[in-house]
């Protein structure tokens, strides 16, 4: 922050002992104020700060000192056009802006700096600090962050999605360096002597950047400010953006249910009035992330078919992917996973990114990295274990090549973790675990660090550390129960009634599974249904009583048809393999290969598993 200037390091370090490190950093946007507050005896020492910008800025040519003054609005290097576009006026033509800027670089007040094939330019912090105090002193300063704040938002507003957004996602890395000048012209549009309506327009089309870079907690607060201080006299589309980008984000951040889909139903129905298909599958792709991650999987459908319906309309076939791969999505959380594997793999066949990158902005995602994780997941249900692990692991490679964290978190909850637990490699898992949590706490993903900490507690229960992981797991249940994002809710469930029968408690564990399998009917999460009928058919074999013993020989026979319906050989053969070792206690031993055998020998790989060694090692002992 002190662009390491001798002087004011060693004034600041001065100050260090009375205001600790983080209240001195936090302190020096005032920082001529801050360093020149020392020991008296220090005072002329501490004055020279001052004195030697006072000196410099005295040497300069008054079209210098304007510009010097002027330039100050910028948070962040700019470039030759935005200046001119503040500092130009009839007393300073933009010739002399060019001249007067050289002059400034040659004589180290303003840094230049090549970034790519543009020449951008920055005031080093304590310059700046001075310049903004001679800016206001100038009465320019209005004026000044005005010109700034609609140079910024002329150069984005032609990126407004009415346009597909082709301005704004043509070169996302270079609009992304701008986010700091933005962010300051925006919190003077805000401030009293701001102009609210450029603030409002200029948050709307800087919301894309925001998306991109996972800002998403950042860009919820600017869109409720930019809503908040909105009148009857915006235009439709603004507010429908800012809905949009609101709403988008509140999936991210777990905000209120109610306020998500009240912005995003407003916003649809605006965006089907205006036939502006762009914000239609936008708002239709949010909504489905709402439904699906409160755990209302039949409403979800029914959204991702009129997604799929909007994308077709557009005529983008990177679009159109992305309503398969939602589809894809829905339809293996509803159980159907050869219908599921057949959308996946359709999308990776065919995958054209949608045009403009809006794949990468308004979809979160990196969309062809989330199918083949869902691919992964579809391999796994399906028996072929070895390629699920391969490609789950390929998608996490695939994921940090990119850098998207998002897409990281994604495919380490809902691919990696659950493939390496349920086979039985609990490395694999804690590893995938530890990066998940870390990087949703970075980027303040509420949703993945609640996901995270659900999938703690269950590590912690298949170590056997049942105390743990059940406190864990209930206490993150309570919390999504409270919020009302209960998406994946009845396999968290079960993972609750397996630690509370670790503990003994197996009347509270059985109530658990079947409040996991009520909530499973209503809302249509089906892909989970034979393990929870697995589990509770364990549960009743741990009651011991001859009713409790034929009751779980009903729920593991259904266990192994419903998984036999859903095509997820994964589930059936756990399913047979505790119907079997009943048998096997029961000493019907030609009843335990007649069963087991057939469903063992169609799998032709993932042998080293967990479950697949339990088969054999039962097969065995016959």
């Amino acid at each position: 922050r002190l662009d390491g200037i001798p002087l004011a390091i060693e004034l600041a370090a001065a100050r260090a002992a009375v205001f600790g490190i983080e209240a001195l950093a936090a302190r020096l946007d005032d920082r001529f104020r801050l360093l020149t507050g020392g020991h008296r005896t220090a005072m002329p020492r501490h004055q020279a700060l001052r004195a030697t910008l006072d000196w410099s800025y005295e040497l300069l040519s008054e079209p210098e000192r304007v510009m010097l003054r002027r330039i100050a609005v910028f948070a962040g290097a700019f470039r030759l056009d935005a200046a001119a576009a503040v500092v130009a006026s009839p007393e300073l033509p933009p010739s002399a802006v060019v001249e007067a800027l050289a002059n400034l670089t040659g004589k180290s007040l303003v840094v230049a700096e090549v970034d790519g094939r543009v020449l951008r330019y920055r005031l080093l912090d304590t310059t700046r600090a001075y310049a903004l105090e001679k800016l206001g002193e100038s009465g320019d300063a209005d004026q000044a962050a005005r010109r700034c704040a609609e140079f910024f938002l002329d150069l984005f507003v032609k990126a407004a999605p009415a346009s597909s957004q082709e301005s704004v996602t043509a070169d996302l890395a270079q609009y992304a360096r701008e986010i700091d000048n933005v962010r300051a012209a925006i919190d003077w549009c805000f401030s009293a002597g701001g102009d609210s309506g450029i603030g409002i327009a200029l948050t709307a089309a800087y919301a894309p950047i925001w998306l991109h870079l996972s800002l998403a907690g950042e860009l919820r607060d600017r869109a409720e400010h930019a809503l908040g201080r909105a009148d009857a006299n915006l235009s439709a589309r603004t507010r429908m953006e800012l809905q949009i980008a609101l709403g988008t984000c509140l999936t991210v951040t777990l905000g209120s249910i109610e306020r998500t889909r009240s912005v995003l139903t407003a916003a649809l129905e605006t965006a089907v009035g205006l036939d502006d298909l762009d914000a239609q599958v936008r708002a239709l792709w949010a909504l489905w992330t709402l439904y699906f991650n409160t755990g209302e999987f039949n409403t979800a459908q029914s959204v991702a078919e009129r997604f799929s319906l909007a994308a077709s309309r557009t005529g983008d076939p990177g679009i159109v992917a992305v309503a398969d791969r939602v589809m894809g999505y829905s339809l293996q959380y509803l159980g159907n996973h050869h219908a599921a594997h057949r959308c996946f793999e359709r999308v990776l066949r065919t995958y054209v990114a949608p045009r403009h990158q809006r794949d990468k902005v308004w979809f979160l995602y990196d969309q062809r990295i989330l199918t083949r994780a869902m691919l992964a997941r579809s391999l796994w249900l399906q028996g072929f274990v070895d390629q699920a692990r391969s490609v789950a692991q390929a998608s996490v490679t695939e994921a940090e090549t990119v850098n998207s964290k998002l897409t990281i978190c994604f495919v380490l909850a809902l691919a990696v973790f659950p493939i390496a637990l349920n086979t039985g490699d609990l490395v694999a898992a804690e590893h995938a675990l530890d990066r998940l949590i870390e990087t949703a706490t970075k980027q303040s993903f509420a949703r993945y660090v609640m996901v995270g900490r659900r999938l703690e507690a269950a590590l912690l229960i298949e170590r056997r550390e049942f105390e743990a992981g059940t406190a864990l797991v209930a206490n993150t249940l309570d919390a999504g129960t409270n919020s009302g994002w209960l998406g994946r809710f009845t396999e968290y469930l079960s993972t609750l009634a397996q630690g509370l029968a670790g503990v003994g408690e197996i009347g509270k564990a059985l109530a658990m599974i079947d409040q996991a399998l009520a909530r499973a009917d209503r809302g249509a999460e089906h892909w989970y249904d034979a393990e929870l009928l697995r589990i509770k058919g364990e549960l009743l074999l741990r009651e011991a009583t001859a009713q409790s013993v034929s009751a779980a020989e009903d729920c593991l026979f259904g266990a192994i048809n419903v998984a036999q319906e859903q095509g997820a050989l994964f589930w059936e053969l756990r399913a047979s393999t505790s119907l079997a070792q009943l048998y096997h206690q029961q000493g019907r031993n030609q009843r335990v290969r007649d069963l087991l055998t057939p469903v063992y020998d169609r799998f032709t790989e993932g042998f080293d598993t967990a479950d697949l060694q339990a088969a054999k090692a039962l097969l065995d002992a016959l």
